[in-house]
């Protein structure tokens, strides 16, 4: 599996995709929930930008 990008310029996304790194130590049965917090959380920001 290839590495994440460590930054992605922009704070709100950083701490999104920093929140992936618990995947490693939770069992894959919880893994679904993680995912879509990201997403969810990464809608809210791409929906906040369209705004400005």
């Amino acid at each position: 599996m290839s590495e994440l990008q460590e930054e992605t310029g922009d704070e709100r996304v950083d701490a999104i995709v920093a929140g992936l790194g618990r995947l490693a130590e939770l069992p894959v049965s919880e893994h679904v929930q993680v995912f879509e917090e990201a997403f969810s959380g990464l809608e809210s920001t791409l929906a906040a930008v369209e705004e400005q």
